[in-house]
């Protein structure tokens, strides 16, 4: 009895943290998208998100946080797996993770003064005699520094799940007989894909709501959920229309938490057949 009683005295901050920054926020921002500018109960907000203006919004967010994602994995995945063949393979990873602890906006205004037009990538580009080019405020300047900021938070869980890798099941793959490819394609990739799983919620989630980047390196030519809100919020002073956005940023955020959810079956099975 004491056992529990105690366990249950130390989950008592847990649960009053979850009910304070969890539960609260999200209810407050439930309670306001029924309100209209005057503070009225409507339903017009929901009505009006699912207009081809916010569901075009909708489907730019996805596709955006798509190609982030992936190319967060292209690069992540060969970066994680020789980075567990190197010798210091724990230093090269926290050389990888120190930029992810400078601020968001120091990092952001570095990329406009590299992307802009007296930036180093135009004066190295004028050096093979090419003109200037608008490098800055394009899809591929949004999607470069997007990559760029989120790419340590895909390289951790992958390296992390090769790292945990038992190394004789490849040597076992080889020795059968199978090449290169089959060998990551059913050995290596299905044994650590609960890394890429864990990766893909680490930069799909945020890419979804970023907002600040948009503004900065997009110049406002790529609107995303997260600037919508930011829209509605602090300029249109439309709190209502911004919850409501949030309400289903939320939503889709717990879906694709489900989605790539961890699933170790094999495991379930075993301690069920102990």
């Amino acid at each position: 009895m004491q056992n529990k009683n105690s366990k249950s005295i130390y989950s008592v901050p847990y649960f009053v943290w979850i009910l304070l920054f969890v539960i609260a926020p999200i209810a407050l921002i439930a309670y306001y998208s029924f309100l209209d500018l005057s503070g009225n109960f409507t339903l017009d907000n929901y009505k009006n998100f699912f207009t081809s203006v916010y569901l075009k919004l909708t489907l730019s967010s996805f596709w955006y946080a798509f190609l982030i994602t992936l190319f967060s994995l292209i690069v992540a995945y060969p970066t994680a797996y020789f980075l567990t063949k190197t010798k210091h393979k724990q230093l090269w990873l926290l050389l990888i993770i120190i930029p992810s602890w400078i601020n968001l906006l120091l990092k952001t205004y570095a990329f406009i003064g590299i992307f802009g037009l007296s930036g180093p990538i135009n004066a190295f580009l004028q050096v093979f005699g090419i003109s200037e080019q608008q490098i800055l405020f394009t899809d591929f300047s949004f999607i470069f520094v997007s990559v760029y900021i989120f790419i340590p938070f895909m390289i951790l869980p992958i390296f992390n799940a090769l790292d945990k890798l038992n190394p004789s099941l490849i040597d076992a793959s080889k020795d059968l007989g199978a090449s290169n490819w089959t060998t990551f394609s059913k050995v290596i990739f299905p044994l650590t894909i609960n890394g890429v799983k864990a990766g893909v919620q680490a930069v799909f989630i945020p890419s979804l709501s970023l907002f600040m980047i948009t503004r900065l390196i997009a110049g406002n030519k790529v609107i995303t959920l997260g600037t919508a809100i930011e829209q509605q919020f602090l300029v249109t002073q439309n709190w209502g229309m911004g919850s409501t956005i949030a309400v289903f940023l939320i939503i889709f955020m717990v879906i694709i938490m489900i989605i790539t959810g961890q699933r170790e079956k094999g495991a379930t099975s075993y301690g069920k057949n102990k």
